[in-house]
């Protein structure tokens, strides 16, 4: 027995209960005297340990404890009946009725009677309150068929079994080779070590693979002394770069992600990691419910096996509610695919015609960490030129047939001009101006366009406007045009103008549709403002820059797409300079096949011929074949 003894309180019992309880949500009880049930003093500092130690994983919860009515009293005893109110991990209330006894028998005054029945009526000496957490399961992220794109899928996890192996050296390199033809670096230097340091019999993980991928180099894998192999299922995206930086992953919980969440997380939860498994964590996470149950004790079945804990309170999970988007896996597969073969930094992003949903967001290489084909800020260069054609048309500055003129050069207010490799094509209409993408026929035009007449057809198209996806999404942001040379150089998609492959993929699809209308990706939960519709376009306008963009592929800068499956294609190449420290571009292209409209990037790519197309041509190939 440690502390001090209390003074008793008070002339009736109720004076020492409000002291109990006072001191008990203080974390004081000096003014309290107690005994045990057997009638022992106890000092005030035990019992205070001891309700700490009773309420077990609940010590740290808050918890409210009032009065019901008045005690009451028969002779020396008393009994007051109390109610506790507890908030447990995630925000569960718990309340529940409790009694506590009191006395003055062999005192001269009121003192609380300590025992554990306080804290709940189930409770024994030894005994303590234990929460179990009831983890919710995770719900899905969907695609347009309402499908879940992450499913079990079959995977292999490739290994080595010490006893197994007959030749070390021949065995690493076996394994270098055959990882190699599938693209895929394994750190083996230490393998060695490990397997003179582990059991003969044990498996050695060394990496494990989806099911296609290590079927192309099963018979070599198999064929080398050691190897063994473990099937299982392991819930997977369609591939392993499927939509990577627009989905994000799930992994174990962070320290920073349970500092930051200790009500909701604890060790071991998985968490989304960027992308929309980060955005729409809380939604697919769900809600865990919690367990209060009687831990300790020495109670035994009559089988002789330790009793389970008995449960006192339960809130049931609430599974997750699933993330509905636009994607469509044959054509996100289609976009993954087509970036696979690019070393440099690139982005995809094609666009249902018809309603603007979004059908893929790729970036590479191998899926992306940021999600550039939506959030991307950079110059558009010469797709651009769709935009300020379409302002040209619809003003009437000119039609497709009207000769302008195409020299090397064009000078606005001291500043020059160029064509890429110094072209000039002379005067020739306006569309082979567009379809040969003649820099400074644009340049020449600029000035009857004007920045009023530039900033209407890109608001016509939707670029620059307020839009909400569900996801962070970069509409584009507008030249100001405020001087002649900005302007010019606005006119053929330099400048102060920026946008991301989501911004030109969605503007070529308004000019295939004939109306702007938002992209959208995310449906449930339904984004709250989204951007309303734009108005019809020009008929006249319109038709005549879908024809001059068809031209770009049959006699200009993109007939490396003449030929491809699926239909004709509309499109415009773009070569963009982002810096005057270097002469690296951006390589682009943008257009639209039947009801896919794209756009693609590739950065410091070079011209959107070199890079760009033959991005394009693979996608629409792949997208055949899907």
């Amino acid at each position: 027995m440690t502390g001090v003894l209390a003074g008793c309180s008070g002339d009736g019992p109720d004076g020492t209960l409000d002291d109990f309880l006072a001191g008990w949500r203080g974390g004081d009880l000096s003014k309290v005297g107690f005994v045990g049930a057997d009638g022992g003093k106890i000092a005030a500092s035990e019992v205070l340990q001891q309700i700490k130690t009773v309420s077990g994983d609940l010590a740290q919860q808050p918890l409210t404890v009032t009065a019901e009515g008045e005690p009451k009293t028969t002779g020396d005893d008393a009994t007051s009946a109390v109610k506790l109110d507890w908030t447990l991990p995630g925000d569960a209330k718990w309340s529940y009725p409790s009694t506590v006894r009191l006395t003055k028998r062999n005192a001269d005054g009121w003192r609380v009677v300590w025992e554990p029945t306080i804290l709940h009526s189930d409770l024994e000496s030894g005994n303590k309150l234990g929460v179990r957490r009831l983890a919710a399961d995770r719900a899905s992220i969907l695609d347009a068929a309402g499908k879940p794109i992450v499913t079990p899928r079959t995977v292999i996890t490739i290994g080595v079994e010490p006893q197994k192996v007959t030749d070390l050296a021949k065995l690493r390199t076996g394994l270098a080779a055959q990882f190699k033809k599938i693209g895929v670096t394994v750190d083996t230097a230490n393998l060695g070590d490990r397997i003179k340091n582990a059991d003969p019999q044990s498996f050695l993980e060394l990496i494990t693979l989806r099911e296609p991928d290590y079927n192309k180099i099963r018979p070599g894998l198999q064929a080398l002394d050691g190897t063994v192999f473990n099937k299982q299922q392991r819930p997977l995206a369609p591939s392993r770069v499927f939509a990577r930086a627009l989905l994000g992953t799930v992994d174990e919980a962070t320290a920073e992600d349970l500092e930051k969440n200790p009500q909701t997380l604890v060790q071991g939860d998985t968490v989304g990691h960027g992308g929309l498994q980060q955005k729409y964590d809380a939604t697919l996470r769900g809600t865990a419910g919690v367990s209060v149950v009687i831990t300790g004790g020495t109670a035994e079945t009559t089988e002789g096996e330790v009793a389970q804990p008995r449960e006192l309170f339960k809130t049931a999970p609430v599974a997750g509610k699933p993330v509905k988007t636009t994607l469509d896996v044959p054509a996100q597969l289609a976009a993954d695919q087509a970036l696979a073969a690019e070393k440099q930094a690139s982005s995809l992003v094609a666009i249902k015609v018809s309603d603007g949903s979004v059908l893929a967001v790729a970036n590479g290489p191998e899926g992306g960490t940021v999600n550039t084909a939506l959030t991307g800020k950079v110059a558009p260069g010469s797709t651009f030129k769709a935009v300020s054609a379409y302002g040209i048309l619809q003003k009437k500055v000119a039609t497709a047939d009207t000769p302008v003129n195409c020299p090397k050069t064009a000078a606005v207010a001291g500043r020059s001009f160029k064509n890429s490799h110094d072209e000039a094509l002379g005067s020739v209409p306006f569309h082979v101006d567009f379809a040969k993408s003649c820099n400074t026929a644009f340049v020449g035009l600029s000035g009857k366009l004007g920045a009023d007449g530039l900033r209407s057809a890109s608001e016509a198209l939707g670029l620059g406007g307020t839009w909400d996806l569900g996801v962070d999404a970069f509409s584009g942001k507008l030249s100001p045009a405020d001087t002649p040379t900005e302007l010019a150089a606005a006119t053929f998609g330099q400048g102060a103008t920026a946008v991301s492959p989501l911004a030109m993929a969605s503007a070529t699809s308004a000019i295939a549709r004939g109306q702007f209308k938002q992209p959208k990706l995310v449906t449930d939960p339904a984004p709250a403002a989204p951007a309303a519709d734009g108005a019809k376009l020009d008929p006249a306008a319109v038709t005549a820059l879908r024809t001059m963009m068809r031209e770009v592929v049959t006699a200009g800068t993109a007939t490396a797409l003449r030929d491809v499956p699926g239909g004709a294609v509309h499109g415009k190449t773009g070569t963009a300079e982002f810096s005057e420290n270097t002469e690296d571009t951006h390589s682009w292209f943008i257009g639209y096949q039947g009801e896919v409209a794209f756009a693609v990037m590739v950065q410091k790519g070079g011209a959107g011929s070199e890079a760009a197309v033959p991005v394009v041509k693979r996608f629409l190939q792949n997208l055949a074949k899907n």
